[in-house]
């Protein structure tokens, strides 16, 4: 017969489990929902509020919901900014077990331009890879159609870049975005990408820091279903040339 005894005490050990991690996120819901009550305000011309003093640009806002999901974010100004950035962070990696040694780049020009102004020393440098080969690349390098700064997203747009796979196959993904692109909520950034195509592209990618998942026991795991670690780099100054 079943231990029923054994089976009661494993049921209230994950009971107790799932109170415990729901009583830590209400500090997190708190914040969501009176960040949707300022959102559904509008003025007398039916436009949503600019975001609320005190709270900082959209960029700092997105760099702090990034780092809240264990995301890497650095606000630059230019582009030898970002290659000096660049240079650091690969350097960085390629002292760690995750080697940064062979690097795929989506096919941007700006950012195979980008990596021709560091002074690294790679393996390989190679534009948007074949999936089979993807699985031996150690950074993937792209840039983002746009972020959402409330929740610390970036939304890669498939239509507009082959860098689909590139951010959701190497253990490391880099990501390179202009501070223009960068919106408060997810619903104002699909009304940008909306209206800037005829249609939204049929695929689409949300990323919110590294890739995680969790058992029933909710004990989380990174890097299972994508890069063990994301790395932001906002560009503040004048858009950057060769970049959809």
């Amino acid at each position: 017969m079943p231990d029923l005894h054994n089976n009661s005490e494993a049921r209230e050990s994950i009971l107790r489990s799932i109170r415990s991690h729901l009583a830590t996120s209400v500090p997190h819901d708190e914040r969501e929902t009176a960040s949707h009550h300022v959102s559904d305000r509008t003025d007398s011309l039916g436009q949503v509020p600019a975001v609320p003093p005190g709270n900082g640009s959209l960029a700092r806002m997105f760099k702090e919901s990034l780092e809240a999901v264990d995301g890497h974010c650095v606000v630059v100004q230019n582009e030898a900014e970002i290659a000096s950035e660049l240079t650091a962070i690969i350097s960085g990696i390629q002292q760690t077990r995750l080697r940064g040694r062979r690097i795929a780049i989506s096919d941007v020009p700006m950012i195979e331009r980008l990596m021709h102004l560091t002074d690294l020393e790679v393996d390989e440098l190679t534009v948007t890879p074949n999936a089979i080969d993807l699985f031996g690349f150690d950074i993937g390098i792209t840039t983002a159609q746009a972020a959402i700064a409330e929740t610390g997203t970036l939304v890669l747009d498939a239509a507009r870049e082959r860098h689909r796979l590139i951010s959701l196959v190497p253990p490391v993904h880099i990501a390179i975005v202009d501070a223009a692109k960068i919106y408060q909520t997810l619903g104002e950034t699909l009304s940008v990408l909306h209206k800037s195509r005829d249609e939204v592209s049929a695929t689409i990618t949300f990323i919110t820091g590294p890739s995680r998942t969790a058992d029933i026991e909710l004990t989380l795991a990174i890097g299972v279903h994508g890069p063990q670690e994301l790395y932001v780099i906002i560009n503040e100054g004048p858009a950057l040339r060769g970049c959809v």
